[in-house]
């Protein structure tokens, strides 16, 4: 195909969700309060951690991260959703794409090791109470978070890069409600098996690594759990471990079926419900699973409001 038979696209149409129009304001009043309740909760919980000092300790700190890129993932994905919903055009440039891009990889990314690490840290906790100090001393907590806010943006650039490879000529519209890598892929006139491969080896990996050591750290915590001879401690511990690997399953599971799979057995717009999981529902319920089932969170919080009141 030559310059002169298509014209390059720098701009695209992000599909969404649906076109009908009573549907549209009911998805957005539902991803309106989602938003709102997820960037509550989680810019809370970073104030909370950082105001109160009982709670820097590694387990808080990791999930005051936590809590931080969740934020930024929301914050990447829903206010174009939203703006979308009621836009005539539904226009997004190429730029705009790369960037949306960047900071929903750079907090997936983040993520999963930070949930890595949190999965270490109980299980030094829980495994090893006496030697927890000295094995998660300040100075590893502040190593693995910066380890994953490096891994975080190295990650996301790679995959930026390489879409500078790609040119973008037939149809522009995206059938997703964000602007992902595999809806752009489809749309390049430039065979994108070299940025397919990079996702598979890279997101792979990272996925890889970070699910070992997770499911490696869980099952030794359930092992000293059903060691333990306390029926109260056991079933305590039990349903806290149980409410944090479901997050954790739900948000790997959903990444690994969206970016590991090979693109010949996906459908079009198959991506959409494990990317709302993994864009939404995680980032909505994880200061819930992680806070309000704690005690000392929520002893901290008591005494916040106390103070301001």
């Amino acid at each position: 195909m030559t310059e002169d038979n298509y014209s390059l696209t720098t701009e695209f149409i992000l599909i969404g969700f649906t076109d009908h129009p009573e549907l549209k304001s009911l998805l957005f009043v539902v991803f309106l309060t989602i938003y709102v309740i997820t960037m509550v909760g989680n810019l809370g919980l970073v104030a909370l951690i950082f105001m109160e000092g009982r709670l820097h300790t590694p387990m808080y700190i990791f999930l005051g991260n936590l809590a931080l890129m969740d934020s930024c993932c929301s914050c990447a994905i829903t206010p174009k959703m939203l703006e979308n919903f009621f836009s005539k055009d539904r226009m997004i440039s190429l730029y705009e794409c790369m960037a949306q891009f960047y900071f929903l990889c750079l907090a997936e990314t983040t993520d999963c090791f930070l949930l890595a690490a949190m999965a270490y840290d109980r299980y030094v906790a829980i495994c090893s109470p006496l030697q927890y100090h000295t094995m998660m001393s300040k100075k590893l907590c502040i190593q693995m978070i910066m380890g994953a806010y490096i891994a975080g943006n190295l990650h996301p650039t790679i995959h930026v890069g390489f879409l500078f490879r790609l040119t973008f000529c037939g149809s522009n519209q995206i059938n997703h409600f964000f602007c992902d890598v595999f809806p752009l892929y489809r749309l390049s006139c430039v065979d994108p098996y070299i940025n397919e491969l990079m996702i598979f080896i890279f997101a792979g990996a990272v996925l890889v690594f970070s699910v070992i050591i997770v499911l490696i750290s869980y099952l030794c915590i359930l092992f000293m759990i059903f060691k333990m001879k306390s029926k109260e401690g056991r079933g305590k511990a039990l349903s806290t471990c149980s409410s944090h690997f479901l997050s954790v399953s739900i948000f790997y599971g959903s990444l690994l079926f969206v970016y590991t799979r090979p693109q010949s057995l996906k459908e079009e717009d198959e991506d959409i419900p494990g990317a709302v999981f993994y864009t939404l529902v995680i980032p909505l319920l994880n200061p819930f699973i992680y806070s309000l089932r704690n005690q000392e969170v929520i002893n901290a919080m008591k005494k916040v409001i106390k103070k301001i009141l």
